[in-house]
């Protein structure tokens, strides 16, 4: 029976090459990981913490980047990159992302 080497736990790939030259996105990755990948650059880079906006907003910076922003907006809040409103018509950035269904955990 042959042994197999352990394998290095795989530093997350940068995202740079997710974009074309005019800064565009390629595509939406399918791999989850590579994906919340592009998430976590999305949220950082678009979106500034405590900083409230109105959905027109949150689409027109997604816009910029992809054709199919309403994916990257549904990604971005079930990811947890960002929360919304119950009514939907504000966002913020979390500073951490992963709280279930992009909600604002509570403070006991």
């Amino acid at each position: 029976m042959t042994s197999h080497p352990s394998r290095p736990v795989a530093e997350p790939r940068p995202v740079a090459d997710l974009f074309s030259v005019d800064g565009r996105l390629k595509a939406i990755p399918r791999k989850p990981a590579r994906r919340e990948a592009l998430l976590a650059h999305l949220a950082a880079t678009l979106f500034e913490v405590d900083r409230a906006y109105r959905e027109s907003e949150v689409n027109d910076a997604l816009r910029a980047v992809h054709e199919d922003f309403p994916a990257l907006r549904r990604y971005l809040v079930v990811g947890g990159f960002l929360s919304r409103t119950k009514d939907g018509a504000d966002y913020r950035r979390q500073q951490r992302p992963g709280s279930p269904g992009g909600a604002i955990p509570a403070v006991a």
